[in-house]
């Protein structure tokens, strides 16, 4: 059988769903590389709830989703942005995400790190920024998870320069038990960070960047970029300490920079593995062998998902993340937490289907089908 969709100029094509999946299995760790997963969180369907609401999250499906993610050997990076952090889910929502997630990895045994930021706050004064941090940390060190420094909208707004990120970074870091990942996130991402570091101009962020990196090595595991650039990513990672490893946020080169060259290779921590985590994870276990051939050849192809689901405006990728956990049958509906459903179009959301059905990433095909028969029938499209 085939179904129509609908292309962004307004008409249908016809396409030939796949009846098999991709065959892949759980596994173990991997050895050559440390890979997390941002994850998204699963919204009760059934809450009577507004998007200016307090997130309504189904506990039970969440958790379910990060346990399918340690299955297949990868670590998780909760409350992430990813997991709508300023975009549906609130501090209130994002502490109690981290609680449950690490308790949760405690006892499968998985690789956990948690998002710290000041999402608590709207703005203020850099010493009520500090506090915000400080609060975060504490949660998440509590929960004996590892912390993931943030960008902080309300830090963008209210610093004035350069020295302000290094006193305000270097406050966190002095005060960390164990070491961080420190996360620039690109304004692509999120408007509001535009100048983070201190410039507009790359550059020189990039050398803010680098200082606070050198002046406190001991307490930095990583570094997880998402800029979009990989000529840039490549280049910074040349320029890190021994020992401080780079994390690719990079959704549209992460193959390419995760095999690395003869100078070095980026880790990863990547919202796109929450739609390919066991492809991705197949993938990692083929580079494990020393096979970047093999690697290159799972990975690539899902490139196009990913620029796909990434484009702008950036920020809602979340939307085709969710709707691609929905076809795949880690949930049972298409809602999401502040109403971001509504984010995508018809059109979009179609040709994410295609691409990820082409990349046999539905363990049951025939249920994605129906799931986007239904959808197309809800929005007026006959079959």
């Amino acid at each position: 059988m085939t179904l129509r969709l609908p292309d962004a100029d307004g008409g249908l094509r016809t396409y030939e769903p796949r009846t098999e999946p991709l065959p892949v299995t759980p596994g173990t760790p991997f050895t050559s590389r440390t890979v997390f997963s941002a994850a998204h969180v699963v919204a009760d369907p059934f809450a009577d709830t507004t998007p200016d609401s307090p997130a309504a999250v189904d506990w039970d499906t969440t958790l379910a989703f990060r346990r399918h993610l340690w299955s297949h050997g990868l670590g998780v990076a909760e409350a992430m942005d990813t997991a709508q952090r300023g975009m549906g889910l609130d501090w209130a929502g994002a502490a109690e995400l981290i609680r449950r997630s690490a308790a949760e990895a405690k006892a499968v045994g998985g690789r956990i790190a948690c998002g710290v930021g000041t999402d608590q706050i709207t703005g203020g004064t850099l010493a009520g920024i500090r506090a915000a941090y400080e609060e975060q940390l504490a949660v998440v060190e509590e929960a004996g998870a590892q912390a993931i420094l943030m960008a902080s909208r309300a830090l963008a707004s209210a610093a004035r320069g350069p020295e302000d990120y290094l006193e305000t970074y270097g406050h966190l870091l002095r005060q960390a038990t164990e070491p961080v990942v420190l996360h620039w996130l690109g304004p692509m991402f999120a408007p509001a960070l535009e100048g983070y570091w201190g410039s507009s101009d790359l550059d020189a962020a990039t050398e803010t960047f680098l200082e606070v990196i050198a002046a406190h090595p001991d307490k930095i595991d990583g570094i997880k970029v998402s800029l979009l650039d990989a000529g840039r990513e490549v280049d910074l990672r040349r320029r890190l300490p021994r020992g401080v490893r780079c994390y690719t946020g990079d959704d549209f080169n992460y193959p390419e920079l995760i095999a690395g060259d003869d100078q070095g290779f980026s880790h990863a921590l990547l919202g796109i593995f929450d739609p390919l985590g066991p492809l991705a994870a197949e993938a990692v276990r083929v580079l494990d062998t020393g096979d970047t051939a093999g690697f290159r050849a799972l990975l690539d192809p899902t490139v196009a998902l990913s620029r796909h689901l990434f484009q702008a405006p950036t920020r809602f990728y979340k939307t085709g993340v969710v709707f691609l956990a929905w076809l795949a049958g880690h949930q049972s509906h298409f809602t999401m937490v502040g109403g971001l459903q509504s984010a995508r179009s018809l059109p979009h959301l179609a040709r994410a289907y295609e691409l990820a059905d082409g990349l046999g990433l539905f363990p049951d095909p025939k249920q994605a089908e129906e799931r986007m028969r239904n959808l197309l029938s809800l929005y007026g499209v006959n079959q």
